[in-house]
């Protein structure tokens, strides 16, 4: 098994602070161009202090490359694996410099996001262009795509349900619970231009769709029909700006009826900043006013079958490239196929 034309493997991801004194330019960086005051940006600042003034994604995104590169290595696929952001250090520039000055000349690129949409999907693609400009093409990347609708992903997501109800369920017994599925919100404007534009093709579609078959794989799992819901959470930028709704903990507070709550954190692949602060802390903090029991389920980072998944679209995205595979096996999103098959 091989990943040849590819040399090395690009984890591409969002970036986060270390450090208090870094959490400010950090926001800066992640909200250029949003015209968003510093005031704001220090308010949402302070989320950082509750978890020892910096994020959780680097370390995630370390543990995640080291499952990777054991993966690759039971496959007999010795390949380094390096990482790159779009936020903060190591920015796509220095690490695609060093790349380039390893001597690596294609590269492939598997972005720490499941969905479709520009700032999950097509946004990575530009990133990895700019990069490549900027040693003048020395290196080649091509993207994975999106993999949020793979039978892996939803099993590993099913699995994180069933033993959150599971839990819920001992705590609370037989009474009237909730799933509520939760996913970043992004403005409408840029979910109606996600995959290609088609309903059926939307950011907020795709959502849908594995939700419902989560739902389907944990409700067949538990011998029980689960009543769910989509959600949202870490809505940002101008209140003028409309953005995907209901927010989690808004729809906690409206619930009738209802005695728990399991919050399934679909939309992310790991414990970052938007699930640790805005499920972990804020979703919980409004579940203890509601009076309801509230567990949150696990994300998919240290599955496995999730693991597996990752390394087997690595390896078709190089069978495509090499000409052993056709493109249609990598079943790309709409609208973003041309950001995710070898150029």
């Amino acid at each position: 098994m091989s990943l040849a034309p590819y040399t090395a493997v690009l984890v591409a991801s969002y970036g986060g602070p270390d450090r208090t004194e870094d959490v400010l330019p950090f926001m800066r960086n992640a909200t250029a161009g949003r015209n968003i005051p510093d005031e704001r940006l220090v308010e949402v600042s302070r989320h950082y202090d509750l978890f020892g003034g910096k994020s959780p994604i680097n370390e995630l995104n370390a543990a995640l490359m080291e499952r990777l590169h054991a993966e690759l290595d039971r496959r007999g696929i010795n390949i380094p694996v390096v990482i790159g952001n779009r936020n903060w250090h190591p920015y796509f520039a220095e690490t695609v410099g060093q790349l380039a000055a390893d001597g690596h000349e294609r590269v492939v690129a598997l972005a720490t996001s499941a969905y479709s949409s520009y700032s999950s999907c097509r946004q990575y693609r530009e990133d990895l262009d700019a990069a490549e400009a900027a040693v003048d093409g020395a290196v080649r990347f091509d993207k994975v795509g999106p993999f949020a609708e793979s039978q892996q992903f939803i099993r590993a997501n099913a699995r994180a349900v069933v033993a959150a109800w599971r839990k819920l369920r001992a705590s609370m017994g037989d009474g009237t619970a909730k799933l509520l599925f939760v996913t970043h919100s992004i403005p409408l404007a840029m979910n109606a231009a996600s995959g290609s534009g088609a309903a059926s093709t939307r950011y907020e579609a795709q959502t849908l769709r594995v939700a419902q078959k989560v739902a389907e794989v944990a409700s067949a799992e538990l011998g029980e029909e689960l009543d769910w819901e989509l959600t949202y959470c870490s809505r940002s930028g101008s209140p003028h700006i409309p953005w995907l709704e209901p927010d989690v903990n808004d729809r906690m507070e409206e619930l009738e009826g209802v005695e728990g709550v399991v919050t399934a954190p679909i939309g992310f692949i790991s414990d970052h900043m938007e699930v640790r602060y805005d499920l972990d802390t804020q979703a919980s903090e409004t579940a203890e006013a509601q009076g309801l029991a509230y567990v949150r389920a696990a994300t998919v980072d240290d599955d496995p079958e999730f693991v597996e998944l990752l390394v087997d679209k690595l390896v078709e995205l190089a069978a495509v490239a090499r000409g052993e595979l056709s493109s249609a096996a990598l079943a790309c999103a709409p609208g973003d196929v041309e950001h995710c098959l070898p150029r």
